[in-house]
């Protein structure tokens, strides 16, 4: 789940659709919120993962980060073994 400001068509912020754009090149579905839309929704999951901006990425119900955690993960390639994890593939070993 990505909550994010605007819509994977139309984020509206360029950290939302940096973390869009990683997700699409990953290949993975993936639902969204638009958190402009709902001010609560905004700032209960700031409260919850006790982190203070959006967008923010969570898989299986955990908080795995916001733009700049999200893009090192992607470049480091943990992203990618962890979004398989949570699709019950098994990760590759050096990969």
């Amino acid at each position: 789940m990505l909550y994010m400001k605007g819509s994977p068509a139309q984020p509206m912020c360029g950290f939302s659709a940096t973390v869009v754009q990683i997700l699409k090149n990953q290949g993975v579905d993936f639902a969204s919120v638009n958190v402009l839309d709902y001010p609560e929704v905004r700032e209960g999951v700031k409260k919850y993962a006790q982190w203070p901006t959006i967008p923010q990425l969570y898989v299986d119900g955990e908080f795995v980060g916001g733009c700049d955690i999200v893009k090192d993960l992607h470049e480091s390639g943990e992203l990618k073994d962890l979004l398989k994890e949570a699709n019950g593939e098994e990760k590759q070993e050096g990969n």
